[in-house]
């Protein structure tokens, strides 16, 4: 009897010490905007997680757009009900950077014990998610850059050979008066994200500065400095182009990419995300290539700038959530995870390894075009003095002033220089509030 009880102690004891037996999986919640499609894909990434463990289930949540999750994720985890995980848009890093409410991946995984290696990660995406001492702050997740999408058809009806590299401005410039002239697209170029691509990007490609204090990255008191003689040649070029009936401004968003898959626009310049999108309902051939570039100026092009979010860990949560926050974190880092995300969403592989994958699998000789983004991002020489990216306090409230002066000169409202010069002095009023608010 008394080896019994004893046999049953043992017994339960063995199975109150293993991982999960006996006990519900610690839940973690991650919010998130990535709806649709996205949401889909996100959502068999999550299930697979589950099922190759029991001690944790990540539960995903969508809270909206990136605007929406990052104002929730911030108004909950003040209220001590926050979520785990915050998928956050990279116009909000520096936000994040400096807040009080979470705790950096570099420390997350060194305290979990969690095997973790920053240097697996594309150096132009690892270094924007990293403070100066080369920390990585965020687990980089869906990742894009802007490139040239061209319609194949279009350029052929005009004349125009569509394997011309069409590498610069001008060479763009020359197909387009093609495409008016044989009318074979009803527009000629449009973009998305204007200010993302036609002026942060723009100056990137070219190794400009968009701020003082090393865009950004080196202090609070940064200064916008972008109204440049580049971009105000650029500017001007654009609005020539408007004028003649060869460039269509289409809005500040996605706008653009409906009217090109629908075959409207003869070229867009546009996130490298776009591709899925594209290939699903364009009823032509299409083609992708570099971000043009001006030849004459700084030896370009260099390295295009990365857009899409990261996953940040927040605070205040116990020594066992942390642990399966690492642990999911460590799994989404995997190249075979990594290249089944990139693969069926058409976001750039954030590790060398989930390159290697794809490109090993055929994966590119089938979607010629997919890989010209991560290109980009290596880019010539790596990366340089302007081209890790820009990291500003308020800088969606800063995109949104570019924005809103371009529109200015592009309605013919305003002169190119002074919509540029315009834009600098509204955006520097508000870096000045967020370094008042931030000030140690």
């Amino acid at each position: 009897m008394r080896g019994t009880r004893f046999l049953a102690s043992l017994l339960c004891a063995l199975a109150v010490g293993a991982p999960g037996a006996g006990r519900a999986a610690v839940e973690l919640q991650v919010w998130h905007s990535m709806d649709g499609a996205l949401g889909d894909q996100l959502q068999v990434i999550v299930e697979q997680f589950n099922r190759s463990q029991s001690a944790y289930k990540v539960v995903p949540v969508f809270k909206g757009s990136y605007d929406e999750t990052l104002a929730a994720g911030f108004a909950a985890t003040l209220a001590g009900k926050g979520p785990h995980v915050l998928q956050v848009y990279e116009v909000g890093t520096e936000n994040m950077m400096v807040s009080k409410h979470i705790k950096p991946v570099y420390q997350l995984m060194r305290d979990a014990g969690e095997p973790f290696d920053p240097g697996a990660f594309v150096p132009a995406v690892a270094s924007f998610y990293s403070d100066s001492k080369g920390n990585l702050f965020a687990l980089p997740f869906n990742t894009s850059t802007p490139v040239l999408y061209v319609n194949k058809d279009a350029l052929k009806g005009a004349g125009v050979n569509p394997a011309t590299p069409l590498k610069t401005w001008y060479q763009l410039q020359d197909a387009l008066l093609e495409v008016r002239e044989k009318r074979t697209a009803s527009c000629g170029l449009t973009t998305t994200w204007p200010s993302w691509i036609m002026l942060e990007n723009l100056l990137a490609w070219h190794n400009e500065a968009f701020a003082s204090r090393n865009n950004g990255f080196d202090g609070l008191d940064a200064q916008l400095t972008f109204n440049t003689r580049l971009a105000m040649r650029h500017l001007s070029l654009m609005t020539s182009w408007l004028k003649s009936q060869i460039f269509t401004y289409s809005g500040r968003r996605d706008e653009g990419e409906a009217r090109f898959a629908r075959g409207e626009c003869a070229m867009l310049t546009a996130s490298s995300a776009s591709y899925a999108t594209i290939a699903r309902d364009a009823r032509f051939q299409f083609g992708v290539l570099p971000l043009p570039h001006y030849d004459d100026i700084n030896n370009a092009p260099y390295n295009t700038l990365m857009g899409g979010a990261s996953l940040w860990a927040l605070s205040g949560k116990t020594p066992a959530e942390y642990k399966g926050i690492a642990k999911f974190f460590a799994f989404l880092a995997r190249p075979e995870v990594q290249a089944t995300w990139h693969q069926n969403t058409g976001y750039l592989p954030v590790t060398r390894a989930a390159y290697d994958l794809t490109r090993r699998s055929g994966f590119y000789d089938q979607h010629p075009g997919v890989d010209i983004g991560l290109q980009e991002l290596i880019g010539n020489g790596g990366l340089k003095q302007y081209t890790r990216g820009i990291r500003l306090g308020n800088h969606l409230l800063i995109r949104a002033v570019v924005d809103e002066e371009l529109e200015q000169a592009w309605a013919l409202q305003k002169p190119p220089k002074q919509a540029l010069d315009d834009a600098v002095t509204r955006g520097n009023d508000l870096l000045r509030r967020f370094e008042r608010a931030h000030k140690p």
